[in-house]
């Protein structure tokens, strides 16, 4: 009888710290359909809760102690993770600062791994951040999936309690790109593990 493969970690990262964010809803509405499936595994990354400084050591060179505490603690998540959905608001144009700050702290992390997008902002809904991510994820050699989830004029998808409505596209979007994430996820795990990525 054929053993089960080990569930897939999917880290689930919310990108803005700004007070009054959205963030944190829609990542938690994603979490909890990515946890329904029995293959998967999450782990939720809250950039507010991991302040990594702009200024970045000299290259070889290690930051202060308690600095190097929460990039370690961050690293090993990142690590462990065989793929990442990045929850984004657009923020004139693009991508929040503190998001764009964790992807220069970190290389090797995120190679040879898929990345999805659940995107949020006004009439575009985010999806030009998702674009500029693409091109920064490719720089870090990793597979951004094709499918989205995009929230339009955000603010009126949550309720009085900062829940999600219920809203039937976003739901289908959400199981195409677990689909997609989850299919590129054993594939490159596979593969890291058949033949380690850079060797």
């Amino acid at each position: 009888m054929t053993a089960s493969p080990p569930p897939l970690t999917v880290a689930v990262i919310t990108a803005s710290v700004r007070d009054g964010r959205l963030g944190p809803a829609l990542a938690g509405w994603f979490a909890a359909r990515a946890q329904a499936r029995p293959g998967l595994a999450v782990e939720t990354v809250d950039l507010r809760e991991v302040p990594l400084p702009l200024n970045l050591p000299e290259p070889g060179q290690e930051p202060p102690a308690e600095i190097a505490a929460i990039r370690d603690d961050l690293r090993s998540v990142l690590d462990g993770a065989d793929a990442f959905v990045v929850v984004t608001p657009e923020y004139n144009h693009s991508f929040p600062a503190s998001l764009k700050n964790v992807l220069d702290w970190f290389l090797t992390e995120w190679a040879a791994k898929p990345v999805g997008f659940v995107s949020y902002g006004g009439l575009a809904g985010g999806l030009r951040a998702v674009e500029q991510l693409r091109q920064v994820f490719a720089e870090l050699h990793a597979v951004t999936v094709r499918e989205t989830v995009s929230f339009h004029t955000a603010w009126e998808r949550l309720d009085a309690d900062g829940r999600v409505l219920d809203d039937k596209a976003a739901d289908a979007a959400a199981v195409t790109l677990l689909d997609q994430l989850e299919w590129w996820g054993r594939a490159l795990r596979t593969a890291r593990r058949e033949h380690p990525y850079g060797a």
